[in-house]
């Protein structure tokens, strides 16, 4: 069979140009996309987490990947799926939009609305950690 002859997968994301396919974006690509729509700049986005801007810049950069537990506050805070993050496929963005921008009462309640996410998604990780210390404690009493 000659190389014309074999059939190739051609979607309709890559007729249309969707900027945030699989083949088209790395998990950077899509974590950079993502806090830009949510109008956010690299060093608000590692505040809110927590983090150095130094770490979003290797995650955007793909010098590193987040935790488990980190991709979940990102996908929260920046309201995406985690698995679109992930993989491309779920719940993210179309790419530029050509859209009219949100009101700037709209755009403060769904910030806020990201922010109570993330913090209680962070208040699920400290209830986590407290659960395994007093398991250990409880399993291994002090005399």
């Amino acid at each position: 069979m000659m190389d014309q002859d074999i059939p190739t997968e051609n979607t309709d994301a890559e007729t249309d140009g969707d900027w945030y396919t699989a083949e088209n974006s790395t998990f950077g690509d899509r974590l950079a996309g993502a806090r830009e729509a949510a109008g956010m700049s690299r060093e608000q986005l590692a505040r809110r987490m927590g983090l150095k801007v130094s770490t979003i810049d290797k995650w955007e950069e793909d010098l590193a990947e987040p935790r488990a537990n980190r991709l979940q506050m990102l996908s929260g805070l920046l309201g995406v799926s985690l698995t679109w993050l992930l993989t491309a496929r779920g719940e993210g963005l179309e790419g530029p939009a050509q859209d009219e921008p949100l009101s700037d009462d709209l755009r403060s309640a769904l910030t806020e609305l990201r922010q109570v996410r993330t913090d209680l998604m962070r208040e699920a990780d400290r209830v986590g950690i407290l659960e395994k210390r007093l398991r250990r404690l409880l399993k291994d009493p002090a005399p």
